[in-house]
């Protein structure tokens, strides 16, 4: 399968998914992403149309590099603390296309344990 087809297949799911969800200011979008080399998780209000707060590989609060199962846990870690900071306890999550394990199963946990809900 070429890399052309699977980012078409990618964001066709993507785009079935955010039909489905949309974000609140109560409970906003938890929108991952994860390139080769980071991973990205934000906190999205849909309705105003602003991240309300954002974590990632390239911050120096992370503590992690690369776009692995590691840094995905210590991600999903900063973007509760963070949201906790935003007054946010409930999130609706947004995997992004992406199939719910590995890297997305280890930020999503790793979020549940730092007392976001959804």
């Amino acid at each position: 399968m070429s890399l052309y087809i699977r980012k078409q297949a990618r964001a066709k799911v993507r785009r079935r998914i955010r039909k489905k969800i949309s974000g609140t200011a109560e409970r906003p979008r938890l929108a991952v992403h994860f390139s080769n080399q980071n991973v990205y998780a934000q906190l999205i209000d849909d309705q105003s149309g602003c991240t309300i707060a954002a974590a990632s590989t390239l911050d120096k609060d992370a503590g992690a590099k690369g776009a692995n199962v590691n840094s995905a846990t210590k991600v999903g870690e900063l973007v509760a603390k963070r949201a906790k900071d935003a007054k946010i306890e409930t999130v609706v999550f947004d995997r992004g296309g992406f199939q719910f394990h590995g890297k997305v199963k280890a930020l999503a946990d790793a979020a549940r344990e730092a007392g976001l809900n959804f």
